[in-house]
């Protein structure tokens, strides 16, 4: 018996990538999640993520090609050491009940146990919010395109040494239909006010 060939599935192939690639994130930006401004029901609109190369332009794929905020809306940046925070796309699939999504999870860690840092790790633990994540590559990407971000586990700590972690963590996370969406020059610029392209 054959699987039904499903019109929706359109396969490229991948070649091999020899340009170098750098693992972590250096940039967080969060809005309540109520702040964005609604496309279609979704929190951005998405659009064709394009590359120019030697006068030549091609398409990549779509991407969000904007993003906004309601009038008061504002994106929070949150700042971090290097080599501390990740974020982890999972996908889920359930092929008995024919479905699957992706679960992403962002996980942060602040340095240095405070009374300002305590009141954000609250406000975070209740949020609803949106976030755009910038990677060591240069890359932004969305999450909460479908759905908000929320808090999913956390933790303060000191350590028990001289030369352990005092610090908060907190992993922020979403379940989605999609693969995080990246963001093109025009959305990224519209979140990040040191964007260079």
């Amino acid at each position: 018996m054959a699987f039904a060939d499903c019109a929706s599935i359109v396969l490229k192939g991948i070649m091999m990538d020899c340009s170098n690639s750098i693992g972590g994130i250096k940039k967080v930006w969060l809005a309540r999640y109520s702040d964005i401004a609604q496309v279609n029901g979704k929190t951005a609109t998405i659009g064709d993520i394009t590359e120019t190369e030697g006068g030549e332009t091609r398409v990549l794929g779509k991407g969000v090609t904007a993003i906004s905020l309601k009038s008061g809306g504002e994106w929070f940046e949150y700042q971090f050491r290097k080599n501390t925070g990740s974020l982890t796309s999972t996908l889920n699939v359930d092929e008995a009940n024919g479905n699957n999504y992706i679960t992403s999870e962002l996980s942060l860690v602040f340095s240095k146990m405070e009374t300002k840092k305590r009141m954000e790790m609250a406000a975070l633990a209740v949020g609803a919010v949106v976030a755009v994540v910038l990677d060591s590559n240069g890359k932004y990407w969305l999450l909460g395109f479908d759905d908000y971000v929320s808090a999913s586990a956390g933790t303060g700590e000191t350590g028990t040494a001289k030369e352990d972690r005092n610090a908060y963590t907190i992993t922020l996370s979403t379940d989605s239909a999609e693969w995080p969406y990246e963001l093109s020059a025009t959305a990224a610029a519209s979140v990040d006010p040191d964007y260079n392209s």
